[in-house]
């Protein structure tokens, strides 16, 4: 039998892609023209002309340095959640005892306890480090807060992987070592690009800790260097919206090549 179109499903697809389709338009749309183009015809008209300008003076302006700082910083922070994360999880599924169970409760209160709520004493525990306008004092607290969520995911990765085949590893004699490296890190790769992406996220978009705890040109990061194009005469749309399309290219390649394990993470079927 053959079965009807549905046409309020269609209906609806064109408006939902009229709904995402129409803000990206007028982003792209609008780094392509000039200021004046885009004051005289409105965000929403096509350009009389193309031009490339508004990514090269992103540059010029210094966006270049608050690129590097912002790389610097997300690949510092993915490198600390690596590191601690995944022994972490594999310690809270393999332990089954009660002071593992207590520290992984009281280590999850992170998730309740908001980056304003500290901003205060994390800036003075920062200054009497001596790591204020420096970004290792950005680094340090944003994986700091990376890790509650990270290790949640993480461990309910490792959860989903087979009682039997740690049995068999034990019967072959592999010490826990060996199983951490052969077993769990192989089979959860979902979890581990999900970590990955939420690390990299929360990093590239950090706006609270880079703005409190840092002052210099030399130290900005890019949600920071996009206050340059606001000036006291108004504000600039066409660079602004050419810094913020280069500051969504890492993100979105992460994306890209993580997409399918990331989904996979989410959906709790990473160890599977």
């Amino acid at each position: 039998m053959r079965r009807r179109p549905n046409y309020l499903a269609g209906a609806g697809s064109l408006v939902w892609l009229f709904l995402v389709g129409l803000p990206l338009y007028v982003m792209l749309a609008a780094t392509l023209r000039t200021r004046t183009d885009y004051a005289a015809n409105g965000p929403v008209s096509i350009p009389d002309s193309f031009t490339l300008d508004n990514y090269t003076s992103a540059f010029d302006s210094g966006f270049g340095q608050y690129f590097f700082n912002t790389l610097v910083v997300t690949v510092c922070v993915i490198g600390i959640v690596l590191l601690l994360v995944p022994p972490l999880a594999y310690a809270i599924v393999r332990s089954h005892g009660r002071a593992t169970s207590a520290v992984f409760r009281l280590f999850l209160l992170g998730l309740a306890i908001p980056a304003q709520a500290v901003i205060v004493p994390m800036f003075y525990l920062i200054s009497e480090a001596g790591l204020y306008d420096n970004l290792l004092g950005v680094i340090l607290p944003t994986a700091a807060f990376c890790l509650p969520m990270s290790a949640l995911i993480l461990s309910g990765a490792m959860r989903d992987i087979s009682s039997e085949l740690f049995e068999a590893m034990a019967m072959d004699g592999a010490t826990p070592r060996r199983m951490f490296f052969q077993l769990v890190l192989p089979l959860s790769r979902g979890g581990l690009s999900t970590i990955i992406v939420f690390s990299a996220l929360q990093a590239w978009n950090g706006f609270l800790f880079p703005l409190v705890l840092t002052q210099s040109d030399s130290t900005k990061v890019v949600t920071l260097g996009l206050y340059n194009f606001q000036t006291e005469h108004g504000i600039d749309i066409p660079g602004l919206l050419g810094a913020v399309v280069l500051s969504m290219v890492p993100v979105l390649l992460v994306y890209l090549f993580a997409r399918r394990a990331l989904v996979q993470g989410l959906m709790g079927v990473g160890g599977k």
